[in-house]
């Protein structure tokens, strides 16, 4: 086989696919935290959707309730586009939210303060995404804004973590 060709096709192979996004519409009639909110289409079917590529804190930690509220201003009683690949084991679909002005909400919850760029699913994000959100992140904290004017803010994935070694 041509080397050149092979080259190409190895390229080709080895990089990563980020498939197709597809596109669901709809209005915000609920917000459940900093990081979950229900979408109903024009169909008037609700979809839960899990926000991607973000971890807000749980309701029970420190900037729980701002963080939703934050998520609320942004996106309640609003009409989003939803940017989306997978669903959760819950069910709910993974996706970026974007209002009619073309702004991220769910980087705006990072900008902000009110979220962790979710590192762990960070190979689920476009490379722009990624960047966007880790520099972001790295922002936020250097301006102690939001949940990073506390001294140690604990990360809801170690929280819930502890809750649940806590039951055991």
């Amino acid at each position: 086989m041509n080397p050149l060709l092979l080259a190409l096709l190895l390229a080709v192979l080895l990089s990563p696919i980020h498939a197709a996004a597809d596109i669901l519409r709809g209005h915000v009639v609920g917000v459940t935290d900093g990081d979950t909110i229900t979408l109903l289409d024009a169909a008037m079917t609700q979809h839960k959707i899990r926000v991607a590529g973000i971890d807000a804190p749980e309701k029970k930690q420190p900037f729980g309730q701002r963080s939703k509220e934050s998520l609320s201003a942004l996106a309640y009683d609003k009409d989003l586009s939803i940017e989306w690949t997978k669903k959760d084991r819950y069910g709910r679909i993974v996706g970026k939210l974007i209002d009619r002005h073309g702004r991220d909400i769910n980087l705006e919850q990072i900008r902000t303060g009110m979220a962790w760029h979710y590192k762990k699913y960070n190979k689920e994000q476009s490379p722009e995404d990624r960047d966007l959100y880790a520099a972001a992140e790295v922002a936020a904290r250097g301006k102690r804004v939001g949940l990073w004017s506390d001294t140690n803010p604990e990360a809801p994935w170690d929280y819930r973590k502890a809750k649940r070694d806590e039951g055991e």
